[in-house]
């Protein structure tokens, strides 16, 4: 048995589905402008340089969910998928998980379920690692639940869906982990086979050192 794991944005999707999400509510009207654009690049800039609070983000990025009825979110979100997200999948990004067909999936990623799990249906990737909007009696929180699958995070969250299926990283012959991001370095470290997708220029480079496999999906 063979394991095959996913980042998604910049890796199977040509662009960021958080602040996508975000930039969407904005241009939607249910989101004012002033107080969420700004914020949202401003995190956006903390990601790519490292220095991300992810408390403080998953607290900005979580609170919509609580404030809009379920009804309107679905609706927004299925507009979401069909206008912002479906034309960020791109063929070379489906080919690679059809590579995988016949091995255990999984699409790890920061950014919550409530967006990313029509995500992972698209895609066709049967597990979902993410993290996990808290809800309560069928109400967004606005808060995480657990552990966010951020930087360690994902590695703990992994290792917490694989032992709830009573299997560990080594029970595999071969480990795949896909991303685009120096941020991911924890989980690309603890698989058999890391291999960077559309790198930022820090992964890049530890995976040029590292003689890491490293693949360019841009159409």
């Amino acid at each position: 048995m063979q394991l095959a794991l996913f980042d998604l944005d910049n890796t199977l999707l040509s662009g960021d589905s958080d602040y996508e999400w975000t930039r969407f509510l904005v241009d939607k009207g249910v989101l004012d402008e002033h107080s969420f654009e700004k914020r949202n690049t401003v995190f956006f800039e903390q990601y790519k340089a490292g220095t991300l609070n992810i408390d403080e983000f998953l607290e900005f990025q979580l609170a919509p969910l609580s404030r809009i009825p379920r009804d309107a979110l679905r609706s927004l979100r299925d507009e979401f998928m069909e206008t912002r997200i479906r034309p960020k999948i791109g063929p070379k990004a489906r080919a690679l998980i059809e590579k995988h067909r016949d091995d255990l999936c999984a699409l790890v990623t920061a950014t919550n379920t409530f967006v990313t799990g029509p995500i992972c249906q698209e895609l066709g990737i049967p597990h979902l690692v993410a993290t996990i909007a808290g809800m309560e009696k069928g109400v967004f929180t606005g808060k995480p639940r657990g552990t966010p699958a951020f930087r360690d995070g994902k590695v703990r969250r992994v290792e917490a869906w694989l032992e709830a299926r009573g299997l560990w990283l080594g029970d595999f012959g071969r480990s795949w982990f896909y991303s685009d991001s120096f941020n991911d370095l924890p989980l690309l470290s603890a698989v058999s086979d890391p291999v960077a997708v559309n790198p930022d220029s820090v992964l890049r480079a530890h995976a040029k050192k590292a003689g890491w496999l490293i693949l360019e999906t841009g159409e």
